[in-house]
């Protein structure tokens, strides 16, 4: 599938906020907006400022989610990937990552590393974050708040900018003291 990204701008606001309504998304920090809710959000310019960018992903013409690049000041980025639920499932998360990574690294020559996190049970992206060239580098044992009061590990995984280019992971010792 020939994925692309689109960036999100004021014009984009009524569909993200039916985007955001109209999916679930399990896994992340906050899982129930209200429409007033989002739309403050949204017209708060959440999607689109000097630290974020949004952007609708596209998959041979389809709108298959959205991704939001944050920290954009910084020389190490994170995203926040978001599948519509039509399209999740079916391994294309490796490949929206992949392209993903060659966007940020290809417009951002400052970025030496890029990052995202997710919960512990989220088993389906720490799948793609490895397939995607990415290494676990830290587990935040009770660093996610969830649903009913729990806490879940949040696990950072992070790309190196050498690592993207060369196609190898640079390991390091997790017991080096």
């Amino acid at each position: 599938m020939n994925i692309s990204f689109t960036p999100l701008g004021p014009e984009d606001s009524d569909g993200i906020v039916a985007f955001l309504l109209g999916n679930k998304f399990p896994f992340h920090v906050r899982r129930d907006w209200t429409q007033k809710e989002l739309r403050a959000l949204v017209d708060g310019g959440r999607y689109w400022n000097s630290e974020s960018q949004g952007f609708w992903i596209m998959g041979n013409g389809d709108c298959l989610g959205m991704v939001v690049l944050e920290d954009l000041e910084d020389d190490t980025p994170m995203f926040d990937l978001r599948l519509a639920e039509g399209y999740r499932g079916q391994g294309l998360g490796t490949q929206i990552l992949k392209e993903l990574c060659t966007k940020v690294f290809n417009e951002n020559p400052e970025t030496v590393r890029f990052e995202g996190q997710t919960r512990e049970d989220n088993i389906a992206m720490r799948k793609v974050f490895l397939k995607s060239g990415f290494l676990k580098e830290a587990h935040y044992r009770m660093g996610w708040p969830a649903e009913d009061g729990l806490r879940l590990a949040s696990v950072a995984y992070a790309i190196l900018r050498q690592d993207w280019q060369s196609g190898e992971t640079t390991a390091f010792d997790w017991n080096d003291v």
